[in-house]
């Protein structure tokens, strides 16, 4: 998802399109990789002075409710980015920077035909490690 498509799914489900909440967006939409709040906090703080946490975490919970964000937990820790919608894929993702990799392949085929009695509703297929330039550092 882009932040012109974000953007027009939050007017289209009758939201206001705030600046804070462009910028919110569009910061999502620039960095590669899973970010938390604090770091959108920081990165925010510079053109909206005094900007809460409470905000912060009140429009994250919304866009990851309308699909706009997905949601990982690394290190205790909730993180966000950009939905990918183009097609279905899984990530890696590096431990220390939060940068993601695609990877194309899909368990489900394998784990459908073990649960063949079972109905299953949804899945996640993450893999941790670090990066080739956090491995150099």
């Amino acid at each position: 998802m882009n932040l012109k498509e974000a953007m027009n799914l939050l007017k289209d489900k009758g939201y206001k399109a705030t600046g804070k909440r462009k910028d919110i967006l569009a910061y999502f939409a620039d960095v590669d990789g899973y970010r938390t709040a604090k770091d959108l906090i920081t990165y925010l703080e510079d053109n909206h002075e005094g900007i809460s946490f409470d905000t912060i975490y009140r429009n994250l919970h919304l866009y990851n409710e309308m699909g706009i964000l997905e949601t990982t937990e690394l290190n205790g820790e909730r993180h966000f980015r950009m939905n990918c919608t183009t097609h279905h894929h899984h990530h890696f993702i590096c431990n220390e920077c939060g940068k993601t990799k695609e990877i194309d392949v899909c368990p489900m085929d394998e784990v459908q035909q073990t649960l063949a009695n079972y109905a299953i509703e949804g899945h996640k297929f993450e893999i941790y490690g670090l990066c080739p330039t956090c491995q150099s550092v």
